[in-house]
C-alpha cells in the first residue's frame, strides 16, 4: 500500500521545486528580454552586471534564510531547496563575473588589474566568488559523503561569502554607505539581513550546544 505521507511530501518537494526554478529563472528572462527590446539604459552591459549581481545576492540571502524558516515554521521540506538555490546564487555570480572580466572588458588584463587598484570593493567580489566555487563543486551529494564533517564546516563559509558580497556591493553603490547618502537602501537591506541570519545561525548553535552538554551530563 502506498504511503499517502510519503506521496504528500513528493508534491511538496515537487511544487517547491517548481517555484524556486521559475522565481531564480525569471530575472535571468527579464534580463534577456529587456536586452533584445533594447530597454537597458545607454550602458547596458554595466547594466547587465549589476542587474545579475544584485540577483546573485538575494539569492545568497534567500539560502540562508531556508534554515530560520525551516526551524521557525517547521517547514523541514524546504531543506532539501538549500542546494538548488545555492548553485542558482552561483551561477549568477558566475555571469556576473563574465559580464564583467570577458564582455565588458574583454580580458584585457591592464585594464581589469587598473579597476582593481582603483576600486578596492572588488576584491571582496573576488573572496565571495571564490568561496562560491567550491562551495558549488562539493554540493552534491558525492562530496558530502567523501568529507564527511568537514562538510558542513566548508559550507558555513556561505555566511563569509555573504559578508564579502554585501561589502562589495554596499562599496560599489553610488553613496555612502555609513553615512545612508545616495542609493544605500538596498545595501543596508543587504547588510541587516545577513547580520540577523548570522546571528541566528550563532545562537541557535549555541543553544544546540547547551542541550547536548546537558543532555551528556544526565
Amino acid at each position: 500500500m502506498v504511503n499517502p505521507n510519503l506521496i504528500r511530501r513528493k508534491r511538496i518537494l515537487r511544487a517547491q521545486a517548481f517555484l524556486i526554478h521559475s522565481a531564480a529563472l525569471f530575472p535571468a528572462i527579464l534580463l534577456l528580454a529587456d536586452g533584445l527590446l533594447g530597454n537597458l539604459s545607454v550602458n547596458p552591459i554595466q547594466q547587465a552586471v549589476q542587474r545579475t549581481g544584485r540577483i546573485a545576492i538575494s539569492l545568497l540571502v534567500a539560502t540562508l534564510t531556508v534554515r530560520p524558516l525551516a526551524q521557525i515554521g517547521r517547514w523541514q521540506a524546504l531543506l532539501a531547496q538549500r542546494r538548488t538555490l545555492g548553485l542558482y546564487t552561483f551561477g549568477y555570480a558566475l555571469l556576473h563575473a563574465i559580464l564583467f572580466l570577458v564582455v565588458d572588458y574583454r580580458l584585457a588584463l591592464s585594464l581589469i588589474l587598473r579597476e582593481f587598484i582603483e576600486k578596492p570593493y572588488l576584491w571582496f567580489g573576488v573572496g565571495a566568488f571564490a568561496i562560491l566555487l567550491p562551495l558549488a563543486i562539493t554540493s552534491f551529494r558525492y562530496w558530502m559523503r567523501k568529507l564527511g564533517k568537514n562538510w558542513k564546516r566548508l559550507h558555513r563559509l556561505l555566511y563569509l561569502a555573504a559578508i564579502f558580497a554585501v561589502l562589495h556591493y554596499g562599496w560599489a553603490v553610488k553613496g555612502d554607505f555609513l553615512t545612508l547618502r545616495g542609493e544605500v537602501l538596498r545595501p543596508w537591506l543587504y547588510a541587516l539581513s545577513v547580520a540577523f541570519l548570522l546571528a541566528w545561525r550563532l545562537w541557535t548553535t549555541l543553544l544546540q550546544r547547551r542541550q547536548k552538554l546537558r543532555r551528556s551530563a544526565s
